[in-house]
C-alpha cells in the first residue's frame, strides 16, 4: 500500500502534472495540498477517468487539500473539528488493508510567515488542537497515517543551510517542539525510520536557483503510527517532478507499507 503527499501549488496549474505523475506512479492514496481552487472547481472526473476516486476540501485561491485513492473512502472528516477555522487544511478518510481499516490523514499546516506575524501564532494555535485531535483519533485508528506539507523543517539535517536559517519560521524552536508533540504520541516519520541516501529536501524555493543549487528543506512529511511503523518498507523523496517546467516547489513524498 503506497500513501504519497505531494503540496501542487495550485492543482488547476498543475493538474497534468499530477495526472502523468499519477499514471507512472499509481499509489493507493494520494494526498494533495494547496490545491487552490474551490470545491465546485475541482476536476473529479479527471481522476474518475483514471480509475480514483476523490474527497477535497477546496477553496478559493488558498489552502485545499484532498485525497485521491483506490478505494473509497469511509468516515470522511474534513477538517479538525476542535478548532474553528475557515481555512481548508485537513481531510482525512478511512481505506482498507489486508490488516483492516487504515486511517490517512492529508494535513496544509499553517506556514507562520514570520516569527513576529499572527499567522505564528495561529500556526503553534493549529498544531496544538491537531494535538488533541490526533491523540483521540490514534485511540479509535491504531493504523493511522498523517501526510502533508507540515511547513516545519524537523532537525538541522533537514536544512540545506542551518545557520542561515536559524530561529527563523519553519525551523525556530516552538515548531520543532510542536512536530515532537506529534510524534510523543506515537507517531514515527517514515522518512527517518530508514538509512537514507542522496538530499533528504521536498521543497525548494522558487527564487535563487534553489532546486539546481538543492538549497531546500525537508518540511514534507508522513507520519505513521506504531502499527504501521512496523509495516513500512520504504520512504522516498521523489524529485523528478520538480525539475518540470512550471512545478511544483515541492517534491511528492511515498510511503510504502507492505502487509504480508
Amino acid at each position: 500500500m503506497k500513501l504519497t503527499t505531494w503540496n501542487v501549488n495550485s492543482l488547476n496549474v498543475r493538474l497534468p502534472q499530477v495526472l502523468d505523475w499519477l499514471a507512472a506512479n499509481p499509489v493507493d492514496v494520494l494526498c494533495l495540498q494547496e490545491l487552490k481552487l474551490p470545491d465546485e472547481r475541482f476536476p473529479l472526473e479527471a481522476f474518475q477517468e483514471m480509475g480514483y476516486h476523490a474527497h477535497w476540501a477546496g477553496q478559493k485561491t488558498y489552502n485545499g487539500v484532498a485525497l485521491i485513492s483506490r478505494e473509497p473512502g469511509t468516515d470522511v472528516q474534513r477538517n479538525l473539528p476542535n478548532y474553528e477555522d475557515p481555512q481548508q487544511r485537513l481531510l482525512a478518510a478511512t481505506y482498507p488493508s489486508p490488516d483492516g481499516p487504515v486511517r490517512v490523514i492529508c494535513a496544509y499546516c499553517p506556514n507562520g510567515q514570520s516569527l513576529e506575524s499572527e499567522k505564528y501564532s495561529y500556526k503553534l494555535e493549529w498544531f496544538a488542537a491537531l494535538h488533541d485531535w490526533l491523540e483521540k483519533e490514534l485511540q479509535q485508528y491504531p493504523r493511522l497515517a498523517i501526510l502533508g506539507d507540515y511547513n516545519i523543517a524537523p532537525a538541522d539535517q533537514d536544512v540545506h543551510d542551518p545557520a542561515k536559517w536559524a530561529d527563523d519560521v519553519l525551523v525556530s524552536p516552538p515548531e520543532r517542539a510542536a512536530f515532537e508533540r506529534l510524534l510523543a504520541l506515537g507517531l514515527h516519520d517514515a522518512y527517518r525510520l530508514f538509512e537514507q541516501s542522496g538530499s533528504p529536501f521536498t521543497w525548494w524555493d522558487y527564487r535563487r536557483f534553489a532546486f539546481r543549487r538543492d538549497a531546500g528543506l525537508r518540511i514534507d512529511h508522513a507520519l505513521l503510527s506504531d502499527a504501521l511503523k512496523t509495516r513500512c518498507s520504504a520512504c522516498d523523496i521523489d524529485r523528478e517532478p520538480r525539475a518540470n517546467e512550471q512545478p511544483s516547489d515541492h517534491a511528492p513524498v511515498t510511503a510504502t507499507l507492505s502487509f504480508t
